[in-house]
């Protein structure tokens, strides 16, 4: 009988997890560069172009892409401008994109959870 419970318990945990998990994820954040840009724009009011390179250790094209994506869905604001002669790019993050990390955070602690419960 217990054999019994514990493989319907293996059978049905990793399904309901994984069901959750990959239903509600909010793509545009989940992938590494992206979610690394929107944390770090918020511990940070602005950064420029330059200060999320350094962080996220990345090569322009890559950041340039990827924070073209998160500014078309509202999630980060962008400002140019030039310092004297030179061009200044600096990203903020916006209260839609503040809620979207808040609630990719709340959705990836719910999958820790369950999947600790599992064990």
């Amino acid at each position: 009988m217990a054999n019994q419970n514990a493989a319907a318990k293996a059978k049905a945990g990793p399904t309901a997890v994984a069901g959750a998990g990959t239903r509600a994820l909010d793509r545009i954040i989940h992938e590494r560069l992206r979610l690394g840009i929107v944390s770090a724009l918020s511990v940070n009011e602005t950064l420029t172009f330059r200060e999320l390179k350094k962080i996220l250790d990345t090569t322009d094209g890559n950041l340039s892409v990827h924070a073209r994506k998160l500014e078309e869905a509202g999630y980060i604001g962008c400002q140019k401008k030039f310092e004297g002669r030179l061009p200044r790019t600096e990203y903020t993050l916006t209260e839609t994109g503040r809620t979207a990390l808040e609630s990719y955070l709340t959705h990836m602690e719910a999958l820790i959870r369950a999947t600790r419960r599992g064990n």
